[in-house]
């Protein structure tokens, strides 16, 4: 007889996916954790903003603001990011003058999010603020030489770094270089002035005191740099140096029968930036010439008294105290030049033997009194012509122009470059030399109109 075997039921498996999804916890980075702006300002500098979550395509990713502590200074919406795969650009408008924390959210897939903060501050709008730019990393510009392809070389008061920077756009030196070791400087050199002759660059310390009249010997140093490529690719190497210039002007001065006062305005104990101190803060190259240097000084003026006149001192053979083949300086002729009562700042001149003058104050730090620019030919006996007075109404004093446009031209434009080291660009009462993040550090570029 057959057995009939009960039916053994079968348990229905839930499905397995071929492929289960995890998202990570999304991960975001900033090329810089602190940034700054100005009111009204056109291309501020802008932060990188790197992002990732693993599991997901970087282009699934959104990347926004989602809070500020001080809304008065920038909001929110204030915050623009832009691109759309790893790395993004963040940029800010600026409300108003100050510090905020900025908080950066990134939201990736399945809802997970992570946060930064970028640490911001806003300095005050500026005239021509469509024609400034900000040059960051540094607050104390004070001299600067045309490197071609957009760039520019810029020296520095406060530091012995040279920068190189895009002369079109705010934001950070493309590259740097501090000679400090090969020059035997343990201090600043109180880099004050450059010129360039073909691939060379010279530059030169103050040769004064310091503010408290103590002599400081590294600020009697003058060095030369090679250049080569341009623009971006621009690569500096040290080409020699000499420290006893300041030596020999004030032996020619003593052999002359004291005639502008130099012993004694560079003696220890007097200020460097008196009427009839000693500081040097302008070199260029005199007509026609690649031997003979102009040496412009902010001070003694000549006569020492209120109106008096801006001086030059010729050095004949200068690119020769840089090779060695010269002990000493050889003076020429000094060149008293009316600049209504200024001195010289900077200055610079063109292959067409045309030249700028930025003419201030021997006193003024900042902008607290006059300055201009002024045309002249070069010649002893030319008179300088005012261009333009320069605003004072904003942070900064005018320290450096890079190069010289054909002044006959129309519309002719030159760039001038602001030291703003003293400038309290925050509202917090500390000067821009004195702030401990150098990207909030930073000098001030305007194009002007001459013509």
């Amino acid at each position: 007889m057959a057995v009939a075997v009960a039916a053994v039921p079968v348990l229905a498996l839930p499905a397995v996916p071929s492929a289960a999804v995890s998202y990570g916890t999304p991960t975001i980075t900033f090329s810089a954790g602190y940034l700054s702006g100005a009111v009204g300002a056109v291309g501020d500098p802008t932060v990188g903003v790197t992002i990732a979550q693993s599991g997901a395509p970087a282009s699934a990713l959104t990347v926004a603001a989602s809070g500020s502590t001080r809304t008065a200074v920038a909001r929110t919406g204030d915050v623009t990011v832009t691109g759309s795969g790893g790395t993004r650009t963040l940029a800010v408008a600026a409300q108003g003058v100050g510090y905020t924390d900025l908080t950066v959210k990134v939201t990736g897939l399945g809802g997970k999010t992570a946060t930064r903060t970028l640490h911001y501050a806003a300095s005050p709008a500026v005239h021509d603020s469509g024609a400034s730019r900000y040059l960051t990393g540094s607050s104390d510009a004070s001299a600067a030489v045309d490197a071609g392809g957009g760039h520019i070389l810029v020296g520095d008061d406060e530091s012995n770094t040279l920068r190189l920077y895009d002369r079109n756009n705010s934001g950070a030196p493309v590259r740097t270089w501090d000679f400090s070791a090969a020059l035997g400087v343990s201090k600043e050199i109180d880099i004050e002035a450059a010129a360039r002759v073909g691939d060379t660059v010279y530059w030169t310390g103050s040769l004064g005191n310091n503010k408290d009249g103590k002599v400081k010997p590294d600020r009697h140093t003058l060095f030369a740099t090679k250049v080569t490529g341009s623009g971006a690719d621009t690569q500096l190497s040290l080409a020699g140096s000499y420290h006893g210039l300041r030596d020999d002007l004030i032996a020619w001065d003593s052999a002359h029968g004291n005639r502008y006062g130099f012993a004694e305005g560079s003696a220890e104990g007097q200020a460097p930036k008196q009427i009839d101190g000693f500081n040097v803060e302008g070199l260029e190259f005199a007509p026609g010439s690649g031997t003979t240097a102009y040496i412009g000084f902010r001070a003694p003026l000549t006569p020492a008294v209120t109106g008096g006149r801006a001086l030059l001192v010729p050095v004949t053979n200068f690119p020769s105290l840089f090779d060695g083949s010269a002990k000493h300086a050889t003076i020429g002729e000094p060149i008293e030049l009316d600049l209504g009562g200024l001195s010289v700042r900077d200055l610079r001149r063109n292959a067409l033997g045309q030249y700028l003058i930025v003419a201030g104050s021997w006193a003024a730090e900042d902008n607290s009194a006059p300055y201009a620019l002024y045309r002249w030919d070069g010649r002893p006996t030319s008179k300088p012509v005012k261009l333009i007075d320069l605003p004072t109404g904003d942070a900064g004093a005018w320290e450096a122009v890079p190069d010289v446009p054909d002044l006959d031209a129309p519309g002719a434009r030159a760039q001038l470059i602001t030291d703003n080291g003293s400038a309290d660009l925050y509202g917090d009462g500390t000067a821009a030399k004195d702030l401990t993040h150098p990207e909030w550090q930073k000098s001030r570029s305007t194009w002007f109109t001459l013509g």
